[in-house]
């Protein structure tokens, strides 16, 4: 066979089996592609600044409770009562309540008032507590040896004692538990020049300051709506820190 015969046989053996792997390769099967997904988790986007729930700043509560008087409290109160007093202990109520201080600072402040009186010095003093009219000390006049002279130099609000009236001898309207005496230095008891208690001679003028009552202010009207008269309309003497249900 001559040399070109050859070289043009194997060229075509060449196309030949070129031809049969492209045929080949055309009826193979074609591999399956899957589309890859992702499965991260769609969140909401945060609120701008968002933190947890917010911090909400509730208004000062006034609370109150009334209650008998206990043997304890009536061990308590041994300066104050007595056998004899126009109001036998279980006619007496011990009352607490809270009260906004000359600082600022809420507290509880206890009195023993008359039983029919109660509600009304809650009713009161939830009042006063609304107003933000301060108190200074609200403490049994016990804790001063049932003295008035002495609770009223500490500037203490006091109902009960078994006491006299200013001056006199019959029977003061606290020992029926039906007055009360409030911040008794900025309300000072005023007859002529003689101001008690003396610490409160700065006040004789009334100047408007906490705690100074003053005709038709918020704690005249809050006394007065539960029938409660005002010492500081008495024309001699005049009692500023004064209040009760007979206007005595």
């Amino acid at each position: 066979m001559g040399r070109g015969v050859r070289a043009g046989m194997v060229v075509m053996l060449v196309a030949l089996l070129s031809g049969c792997a492209s045929s080949q390769a055309s009826r193979a099967p074609r591999p399956t592609v899957t589309p890859t997904t992702t499965s991260t988790p769609v969140t909401a986007p945060s609120a701008p600044g968002a933190t947890d729930d917010p911090v909400v700043a509730l208004p000062p509560a006034f609370t109150s409770a009334i209650s008998p008087i206990t043997p304890e409290l009536a061990a308590r109160m041994e300066p104050s009562w007595r056998p004899g007093c126009p109001v036998p202990l279980e006619d007496l109520r011990y009352v607490t309540v809270t009260h906004r201080g000359f600082d600022g600072v809420d507290r509880q402040g206890e009195l023993v008032v008359h039983a029919d009186a109660a509600e009304a010095m809650v009713t009161v003093f939830g009042a006063l507590f609304e107003a933000g009219y301060p108190v200074r000390s609200m403490r049994l006049v016990d804790d001063f040896g049932a003295s008035d002279d002495d609770s009223m130099a500490a500037d203490n609000t006091s109902a009960f004692n078994c006491r006299a009236i200013t001056g006199g001898t019959g029977w003061s309207e606290h020992a029926y538990g039906r007055a009360i005496d409030l911040n008794p230095v900025e309300n000072p008891y005023v007859t002529g020049s003689s101001v008690a208690p003396v610490e409160g001679r700065a006040f004789a003028d009334r100047p408007d300051s906490p705690g100074v009552i003053h005709d038709g202010d918020a704690v005249v009207r809050a006394f007065a709506s539960v029938g409660w008269l005002w010492g500081g309309d008495w024309e001699s003497p005049v009692d500023y820190q004064h209040f009760s249900a007979s206007g005595r």
